[in-house]
């Protein structure tokens, strides 16, 4: 029986995880896209705690034009918020999505604001 394209990505997901952990020195960006937002958390796996988020649902964050611009503001602000929490250097959890379009978008957008991956 074939997956289901969400059983497909966990399935992926997972295979990921296995690799990529977070820890205070270095945490991990997890990416997380629905159909119509993105969102982004810096995550400490060592001690299980979110250091920071955004969203294309804040308010802070103007989206204007489409969806993979609104990724990169995304990027730009999570960037800017690690910056500000003292992490400059994290490993990227695409989350089973497809390094392409709005993920790649929000990654660039992070490097834009200073983080090394």
């Amino acid at each position: 029986m074939a997956l289901s394209k969400t059983d497909r990505r966990n399935r992926l997901r997972f295979r990921i995880r296995k690799t990529v952990s977070g820890t205070e020195q270095r945490p991990r960006l997890a990416v997380f896209r629905s159909n119509k937002d993105i969102y982004a958390q810096l995550i400490d796996d060592v001690s299980g705690k979110t250091i920071a988020s955004a969203s294309s649902r804040d308010k802070d964050i103007e989206v204007k034009g489409n969806k993979t611009e609104a990724a990169k503001l995304v990027g730009k602000a999570i960037g800017e918020k690690a910056l500000k929490a003292g992490v400059d250097t994290i490993s990227f959890d695409r989350g089973g999505y497809l390094y392409h379009g709005r993920v790649k978008s929000l990654a660039d957008g992070a490097r834009e604001a200073g983080l090394k991956f």
